[in-house]
């Protein structure tokens, strides 16, 4: 059951949703339609479906943002820093910023962050709630990130040093970037889709993700990172696809 409610009785586990409202390479981005809604709409939604989440706050630099966030029934008990909604902020800042504005104002440390991106919609509650499953039991993870299998081997990727090609993994005695695919590590790429850590990985360890990263494999299929009109114009070609398959 979602609870809205200011109790001093810590929830377990809470969402987070960061939506500043400076995007430079798709203005509005996170108050974009997609589909008929706002894009910050679906992470919302899909967080409040969830059966483990507990509260669904966003935290927003932007008013127009925090406006339509309450509309979908998210919190937004503060509007964001500035100096917290540049565009190289990163997220370790903006979250112990929510986290200590909750403790501060209300007493509650929650023990799992859910941390949901609204450029990256593509997920289903079930898909957060196994997520949250597999963190709690696993007393030893710092954090979980969702990863899927690399369209392409980054054992055949290259830099280029001055003006020669050079070997981005360069691991001295293997030419890994000759050899059959089948003989290299399986990698995984991370798409961004659902992140988790532990209150105390942020807040004791001092950083997003801790040492200890557990893996949460979705298919290919949920690699959407909207940051442009090309991202925006294939999100709604799949939006429409996936409703259609009833997915």
């Amino acid at each position: 059951m979602n609870c809205m409610s200011n109790s001093k009785i810590s929830p377990k586990i809470i969402a987070i949703i960061p939506a500043r409202g400076g995007s430079k390479g798709l203005p509005g981005k996170n108050i974009i339609p997609l589909g008929g809604k706002p894009l910050i709409a679906h992470s919302i939604e899909t967080a409040k479906k969830s059966k483990l989440i507990e509260r669904v706050i966003v935290t927003t630099d932007d008013e127009e943002i925090a406006d339509v966030a309450r509309e979908y029934g998210a919190e937004v008990p503060f509007i964001r820093p500035a100096e917290l909604a540049q565009d190289d902020t990163p997220p370790d800042p903006v979250l112990k910023h929510t986290l200590q504005f909750l403790e501060e104002k209300e007493g509650i440390k929650p023990e799992i962050i859910v941390w949901l991106e609204p450029p990256c919609p593509f997920r289903t509650p079930e898909e957060i709630d196994e997520a949250v499953v597999l963190l709690q039991n696993d007393p030893e993870a710092d954090s979980l990130r969702s990863v899927i299998e690399p369209f392409q081997n980054p054992f055949k990727s290259w830099t280029i040093d001055g003006k020669y090609l050079k070997p981005l993994i360069d691991i001295k005695g293997q030419a890994l970037h000759t050899g059959p695919r089948q003989k290299t590590a399986k990698t995984y790429w991370q798409n961004g889709t659902i992140f988790l850590l532990r209150y105390d990985t942020i807040m004791k360890k001092g950083n997003f993700f801790g040492d200890k990263i557990l893996p949460y494999i979705m298919s290919s299929d949920c690699f959407m990172d909207i940051d442009k009109k090309e991202d925006l114009e294939l999100a709604e070609w799949y939006l429409k696809k996936i409703q259609k398959d009833g997915k």
